[in-house]
């Protein structure tokens, strides 16, 4: 995505066409923070919600120091703003094999750390 199509996507957040493929975002503004850059590594879920996603867990990293309690943040947004069970990871260094339901599904990186949220149960 160019600059000047990123400009004018109202979060300055790409999204891929195909959600399975990695795509780099060089910055992604947000009302907390200035700007962080951001990487969609795979995705089954609406960009709008991607897009909270990523705005979630750029707040958690700025109230939180521990990945637990990032996670933790993260969880508790999504089920209070979309119904229980959501399930966050957090970390520089883990692997995953997950079941979810659709359209529920994001796994990101924010700066260095890794951000994987579903939803299942």
């Amino acid at each position: 995505m160019t600059e000047e199509e990123m400009k004018k996507s109202p979060s300055g957040v790409a999204f891929p066409a195909n959600d399975r493929k990695p795509t780099a975002v060089s910055a992604l503004s947000t009302s907390t923070s200035g700007s962080r850059k951001v990487v969609i590594k795979s995705a089954d879920m609406k960009e709008e919600m991607q897009t909270e996603a990523v705005n979630i867990a750029v707040a958690a990293f700025e109230n939180c120091s521990v990945e637990k309690d990032v996670a933790e943040q993260i969880k508790k947004q999504f089920d209070k703003n979309h119904g229980p069970t959501w399930h966050c990871i957090v970390g520089k260094n883990f692997g995953s094999y997950v079941t979810h339901e659709t359209n529920h599904f994001v796994y990101f990186y924010l700066e260095s750390k890794a951000v994987l949220l579903f939803k299942s149960g």
